[in-house]
């Protein structure tokens, strides 16, 4: 196994010795412990690490998922987060920050070291997704040639994610037969990311096939994608932490 290097943010002395003990046992190089999301920030951005475990509970308050999301947003790192919290309010913000992952307290070593091992290999999939997607060209008549690569037969209709189908011609997405109520917008991330079915689209690349214009944002993005989401009945759609969105193929 390559030695994979860790961060751990975690400010219960007693805990943090325990995930360092059980890591090295397991081959990991620990390049440092943090009490803080401010001094873990300055860690990983001098270390650069392969992962980063982050107690959601620092000094008492919710600290690690403001650095979760910093990491998120500004690092190509995955984390995950060590938690005793079962609180629904929590759990659910700590979900938006898209982790790679959750240990509950108290641990165990063999759990612990599973969930880094998914963790990464998530991670390095998701980024070699990334590279096949920039390395493709997106706009509208690529995107047209690929849908029409992908339809049914002589007729301009495209399956995916099971039960669901976009008329091509027409532009209407389906589940099951029924078509479904969607905004110009949410038609246009969904019919991008069918036509890079199993690929990654990237923010940059959403912006720019879906706006066209100066002025969207990676939240604007997140935002719409949330709201495709709620009318979709399954959730097909698959995030790629910190990098953009995917439809598997």
């Amino acid at each position: 196994m390559e030695r994979y290097t860790v961060i751990i943010v975690e400010d219960d002395e007693i805990t943090a010795l325990n995930l360092k003990l059980s890591l090295q046992k397991h081959g990991y190089k620990i390049l440092a412990i943090c009490e803080s999301a401010s001094d873990a920030l300055q860690s990983i951005e001098k270390y650069k690490p392969h992962i980063v475990i982050i107690d959601i509970s620092l000094q008492e308050g919710n600290d690690g998922i403001m650095l979760g999301r910093k990491i998120s947003k500004n690092y190509p790192i995955p984390f995950i987060y060590l938690t005793s919290y079962s609180d629904d309010d929590i759990i659910s913000e700590a979900i938006t920050t898209e982790p790679y992952g959750y240990i509950v307290k108290p641990f165990d070593p063999s759990s612990l070291h599973a969930t880094i091992q998914m963790a990464i290999f998530k991670f390095d999939m998701e980024s070699k997704r990334m590279e096949e997607a920039n390395a493709s060209k997106i706009d509208e008549e690529s995107i047209e040639k690929l849908l029409y690569s992908k339809r049914e037969a002589d007729i301009p209709i495209v399956f995916f994610g099971t039960v669901y189908s976009i008329d091509i011609a027409k532009n209407e997405m389906f589940y099951s037969g029924q078509k479904l109520k969607l905004t110009k917008k949410e038609n246009a991330i969904l019919r991008l990311l069918v036509a890079k079915l199993g690929s990654v689209i990237t923010f940059e690349q959403a912006i720019s096939y879906v706006w066209k214009e100066d002025g969207a944002t990676e939240n604007s993005i997140r935002t719409l994608v949330w709201r495709l989401r709620s009318k979709l009945p399954t959730d097909i759609i698959k995030n790629a932490s910190g990098i953009g969105y995917y439809i598997e193929s």
